[in-house]
């Protein structure tokens, strides 16, 4: 269809622009990204210990994501895994990025609240493209389709069939 393949490019775009941006200054991006990492990385290390703490690191590591992901969305290759990824490269960073609630100054606070909602957008429209099937059945559909089918199947048969198809559903589920 012509508009995802107008919209997943046009979604990507600030997704790219926005990770080469913070390939670019990572270390300006730092101290704002402090404010979530130290949070969230001590907890996260628990379960991953590999995991890295550095701020500049994890500043780096979200903007690799976001553009490589995006170019992949834009490009039409695995749609829904890297609608996936931006969305939740999208959290911390807003999260960080746009804390309009910590702003005094009311310029910069407005600033900040439109640049939370637009990252709100994004999320919206990423969340979106994850879940896009592209008007096939999803697999999960599919899966009870075939079981829904085998049941029905089984029904016609006598107890050795259907105790037969509810060990071939068994083993595809």
């Amino acid at each position: 269809m012509i508009a995802r393949r107008l919209a997943r490019p046009l979604l990507a775009a600030g997704f790219v622009v926005g990770g080469i941006n913070g390939l670019r200054h990572s270390e300006k991006l730092a101290p704002v990204a402090r404010k979530v990492t130290d949070k969230v990385i001590p907890a996260a290390q628990k379960k991953v210990p590999q995991i890295p703490s550095e701020p500049v690191t994890l500043v780096r590591v979200n903007a690799g994501v976001q553009i490589v992901a995006g170019l992949a969305l834009a490009t039409g290759r695995f749609p829904r895994a890297s609608a996936s990824l931006l969305a939740a490269s999208l959290v911390p960073t807003t999260v960080a990025g746009h804390a309009f609630w910590e702003e005094t100054d009311p310029v910069a606070k407005n600033n900040q609240r439109l640049q939370f909602a637009k990252n709100l957008s994004m999320l919206g429209g990423a969340l979106l493209a994850a879940v896009d099937t592209e008007a096939q059945p999803s697999v999960a559909w599919r899966a009870r389709r075939a079981a829904k089918d085998l049941r029905k199947e089984a029904g016609h048969m006598g107890k050795d069939a259907a105790y037969e198809a509810r060990l071939a559903a068994a083993k595809v589920g």
